[in-house]
């Protein structure tokens, strides 16, 4: 069983909110601890958000409460009554997520059978509270750098795998290319890009876009070795092309490390293009089809590598 972050800060918000409200002597002290863990969040975005929904429904509610159960009456029909005319303002508003604050401070007028500047300061204490402490607590996130780098291993990893993979395919020596590992970067994508997200909301740094704009290279990058794979068939093995294609790929795999404009390669993918344009034309229309599916796969490996130079270009500038 593991403990993480969220549940450790939860676990000293509620107290530490609890412990603050009781040493000022506030009525339904327990209730700050409440507040508190309905206001811790995975990101600072995200907290400080929350305070402000937290805030502004729960004053609002104050002047519901003083408005309905002072002029109408204590009853659970004036209850329903004030959540009916209560929860669609804070639709308009925006302010939506701060609705079960609301309920608590609610509720305690209600017990108490009265709405009065002394109760409107306890009920305003323990919100400002519970709610003050969850911030404090949120100004901390974890440094994700340790788990993007690992990310990111694991992706340029199964890069390298596949391209090495298909460069034996193109040689005859397997019989299979190995796809399994594009099915699993995409699972490695998607939980990279959740991190960023989350990094996201926590600070605004260079490292973050940078982070963003890798991952969605990389995704894009998938797309295109999924489209590789299909083009190549066990007859490429036949053609003398498909040797140098191998050699490429070989290149490739050794050159995946992020900071490489690739243009070396961008450069002698050209070169084979204009090679086999300038060879013999194909003699039978199975060659025809190889020779396509041939220059098919070297397109995609232009595009594959036009990507990766482009972002590394935006990077720098």
């Amino acid at each position: 069983m593991q403990i993480g972050y969220r549940t450790l800060k939860t676990a000293i918000a509620a107290p530490a909110a609890v412990w603050i409200a009781e040493m000022l002597h506030l009525n339904s002290y327990g209730s700050a601890g409440i507040i508190a863990v309905l206001c811790i969040q995975p990101t600072r975005k995200q907290s400080f958000l929350t305070a402000w929904h937290r805030i502004a429904a729960g004053l609002l509610s104050m002047v519901y409460a003083y408005v309905i159960f002072e002029w109408i009456g204590y009853s659970p029909l004036t209850i329903g009554l004030l959540l009916l005319l209560f929860i669609p303002v804070t639709n308009k508003f925006h302010i939506t997520p701060g609705i079960v604050t609301s309920l608590v401070i609610l509720f305690h007028f209600y017990a108490a059978r009265r709405v009065d500047l002394e109760i409107v300061i306890n009920e305003s204490l323990i919100m400002f509270i519970g709610i003050g402490v969850a911030l404090l607590l949120n100004l901390y996130m974890p440094n994700l750098d340790n788990l993007f780098i690992e990310l990111r291993k694991d992706v340029e990893a199964n890069y390298q795998t596949f391209f090495r993979s298909i460069a034996s395919y193109l040689r005859g020596e397997s019989t299979m290319v190995n796809t399994a590992v594009l099915e699993d970067t995409k699972k490695v994508l998607k939980e990279a890009d959740d991190l960023v997200r989350r990094d996201l909301e926590n600070s605004f740094s260079k490292s973050t876009s940078y982070l963003r704009r890798y991952f969605s290279m990389r995704d894009i990058q998938r797309h295109s070795l999924e489209r590789m794979h299909k083009v190549i068939r066990p007859q490429m093995v036949s053609v003398k092309q498909a040797k140098l294609i191998a050699d490429l790929f070989d290149d490739l795999a050794d050159a995946i490390y992020p900071e490489n404009s690739v243009e070396y390669h961008i450069n002698y993918v050209d070169e084979l293009l204009e090679r086999f344009e300038k060879q013999d034309l194909p003699k039978t229309r199975e060659e025809f089809e190889i020779r396509a599916d041939l220059f098919q796969l070297l397109n995609e490996i232009d595009h594959y590598l036009a990507i990766k130079n482009q972002t590394v270009k935006d990077v720098l500038d």
